[in-house]
């Protein structure tokens, strides 16, 4: 791998492998809020009155997940408020982390008092948040495009106070570059010092979340359920460690996660059965560090494709993921991690996303089902063959087969998700 591929991959992952708190699409809601808000700031006065302008599927992400440190609340207008009132908009996707315990209350005060109005926006983009906030003598207009954090364009009294003309993320490095081979060969090679630190914070985040989704009541308990029906299988507890992770986030637990490809989900399902099956096996913590990089950047990689946010549930490409970082742990090089990858994406692709909630949990555990049984499948000499639906002849074509079902496919079946919902 030459150097600038290298140093490519490192900064993909430093740029995907970030901490957020609660789902990402009320966060990023509350970051548009705050930083509305802090351009306001600067003329003197307070904000009376907002509008939100929002894509389907930030609607779509938004409408039933509580969020955090809100006691409870829930909706677009719930993490808007927050955003504005105690937000600290320097803290990005932890733009709500600072809330107290004792500030938490005079949330439903300030909605009460404090008009949202809430519509769908009018363009195409898929990821779309328009934040206006009127005072009594000025109006700011913020609207981040295609990333969670992006701000596309800032406006006071109508005046262009930034703007990124492309409407794009400028922080993504090129992704066009990542292969299930060259991942593979960055995953041999990386110098664990390069990434300790990263991956690290991985492990330590999204174990810890897991762990409170198991101990206490959140949501549907959809990992409880599975770890009480066999507790000493590995497969279940990876299952169940997953699953409980996203029990705890989708319901409000204010505990951070290390995302992956912009979502909570994802991070958590491409990592924490990797780590489960690295203490089953015995494996070395390098062991484990390499092969949640290759998890990682597979999950990126498939996700490149597939585009933020779809119709097409993310964490299903996660836990076929996952599984290639727990054969990666098991000795396994591009034969097995290929054909664990074709087996898995062949079973379950096309599970719809209907919003971010607390039945995620059963997806994510369905999507670690699927990759194990991709890996089994590999070890017991099974595989799906080119033709047979949506898979082709190589790793690499059905990758592509999976992104143009889910980015182009999808698009009509996402519409439809957004008008049930909305009925």
């Amino acid at each position: 791998m030459s150097n600038e591929k290298y140093q490519l991959f490192l900064q993909i992952l430093k740029e995907e492998l970030i901490p957020a708190m609660g789902c990402t699409e009320p966060a990023a809601i509350a970051y548009a809020g705050a930083k509305a808000k802090s351009y306001l700031d600067a003329t003197g006065e307070e904000p009376i009155n907002a509008l939100v302008e929002a894509s389907g599927n930030i609607v779509k992400n938004v409408k039933s997940v509580t969020v955090p440190n809100t006691c409870g609340l829930k909706g677009i207008e719930a993490a808007l408020a927050a955003g504005i009132l105690l937000g600290n908009p320097n803290a990005e996707l932890q733009v709500l982390s600072e809330i107290t315990e004792s500030q938490a209350p005079a949330l439903a005060d300030f909605l009460k008092n404090f008009p949202i109005k809430v519509i769908r926006a009018c363009s195409d983009e898929v990821f779309e948040i328009g934040v206006t906030l009127n005072s009594k003598n000025h109006t700011v207009y913020l609207k981040m495009v295609g990333d969670h954090t992006n701000v596309a364009i800032v406006k006071l009294d109508g005046n262009v106070l930034f703007e990124n003309k492309d409407a794009l993320p400028q922080k993504h490095s090129d992704r066009s570059s990542l292969s299930v081979e060259e991942i593979i060969a960055f995953a041999d090679t990386v110098k664990i010092e390069d990434v300790k630190e990263v991956i690290e914070r991985q492990i330590d985040c999204n174990m810890a979340i897991a762990e409170e989704g198991l101990k206490n009541k959140y949501g549907a308990n959809i990992g409880k359920v599975y770890l009480i029906s066999d507790p000493k299988n590995v497969k279940v507890k990876a299952k169940a460690y997953a699953a409980a992770g996203s029990d705890a986030r989708m319901n409000g637990c204010e505990l951070p996660v290390i995302i992956n490809s912009g979502s909570g989900n994802q991070g958590m399902t491409a990592s924490i059965p990797v780590i489960v099956f690295a203490e089953h096996l015995g494996s070395s913590r390098e062991d484990l560090i390499r092969a949640l990089c290759l998890s990682n950047l597979l999950t990126i990689h498939l996700k490149t494709g597939i585009g933020t946010l779809s119709a097409y549930c993310g964490v299903i490409s996660a836990g076929a993921c996952a599984a290639c970082g727990i054969v990666y742990l098991r000795g396994g090089k591009l034969h097995a991690i290929s054909h664990t990858l074709v087996n898995a994406l062949a079973t379950s692709s096309g599970i719809i996303c209907d919003g971010a909630k607390a039945s995620c949990a059963a997806k994510i555990a369905l999507a670690v089902e699927s990759g194990l049984l991709g890996m089994d499948m590999y070890y017991h000499d099974c595989e799906f063959y080119a033709g047979e639906g949506i898979v082709k002849n190589s790793v690499e074509k059905t990758i592509a087969s999976v992104s143009r079902l889910a980015y182009v496919g999808m698009k009509e079946t996402d519409k439809e998700i957004i008008s049930i919902m909305l009925d």
